[in-house]
């Protein structure tokens, strides 16, 4: 027979625990743009949002807290690559319920997590999912990729910036854009060492994956990334490599894709060591790291 009350006590638990996060979600109000959500973040006063949120009403951005109050705010660092916004509330900050961010390296394909937001001006609702997986998504140019936690929760015009839970309430992502029926959050790790300012290696390149011809194979099932864009400047343009290079190995680790190449720099130190095929020719190619530093 089904231990019931071991059921209820575990919804009733779930429900405070969302109870406890809507606390720390606040309904953002920038100029004539709308309203979105905000994550009340870790620090003295600072709210984490969108930057397509407050984009234009920089000068003009409130926050409506769980408590009743509306404050203003102050737009302090916004990053449009990353689309993210950090706010500084005016006014009596002291109480405010920050939020308990949780580590979205952590994540899993299949774990329960929660959206909350204001969509269509329904403050505070909820919605349920699961993580379908943690990916990238690279625009035109040199810039970097940026990764999203990819899931099913609903999300609509209003939960833009507001938090994606684990089932500890903790803030694993920060809800950005939904493509279809798929939501794109930005992981937490992500948005915390943006908010903390920290930097991060760097080639400085666009990157597309490639089969490599079989007349050219050196090896059977050889694939790689060939360099659609080099930011001039950056520390692949310093090291010689050229649009049209393909990229095989780096650090003696075959590339099996963009995330491959993401993962090995991020561990770097100050150089990285890459395996590269031109014109039919494979070298090998020391390439010195810059850091991505403050600037958006």
């Amino acid at each position: 027979m089904a231990d019931v009350s071991g059921e209820s006590s575990v919804a009733l638990a779930g429900v405070w625990m969302i109870e406890d996060a809507r606390r720390s979600v606040v309904q953002v109000r920038s100029g004539g743009r709308g309203i979105g959500a905000g994550v009340i973040w870790p620090g003295d006063g600072l709210v984490l949002t969108n930057y397509h949120v407050v984009a234009g009403g920089r000068r003009n951005v409130q926050a409506a807290l769980h408590d009743g109050r509306t404050l203003g705010a102050e737009v302090v660092k916004s990053g449009r690559s990353l689309d993210l916004a950090l706010l500084r509330l005016g006014g009596d900050t002291h109480d405010l319920p920050a939020a308990s961010v949780g580590d979205s390296d952590a994540l899993r394909v299949g774990e329960l997590v929660y959206a909350i937001g204001h969509p269509w001006g329904r403050v505070g609702a909820v919605s349920a999912g699961i993580v379908g997986g943690v990916g990238e998504l690279r625009g035109p140019g040199p810039g970097p990729s940026t990764r999203y936690v990819r899931s099913d929760v609903v999300l609509a015009p209003g939960n833009s910036g507001g938090p994606l839970l684990n089932a500890r309430g903790e803030v694993v992502a920060i809800n950005a854009m939904i493509f279809g029926s798929i939501a794109l959050s930005i992981p937490s790790n992500a948005g915390s060492s943006w908010v903390a300012g920290e930097s991060h290696p760097r080639l400085g390149i666009g990157v597309l994956p490639v089969e490599i011809p079989a007349s050219l194979r050196l090896e059977a099932g050889v694939s790689g990334l060939v360099i659609a864009a080099v930011e001039t400047g950056g520390a692949a343009d310093r090291a010689g490599l050229i649009v049209g290079d393909i990229l095989l190995a780096i650090a003696g680790k075959p590339l099996e894709g963009a995330e491959t190449l993401l993962e090995a720099i991020a561990r770097a130190d100050d150089a990285v060591s890459l395996r590269v095929m031109r014109g039919g020719k494979i070298m090998v190619m020391e390439v010195r790291l810059e850091e991505a530093g403050r600037a958006a």
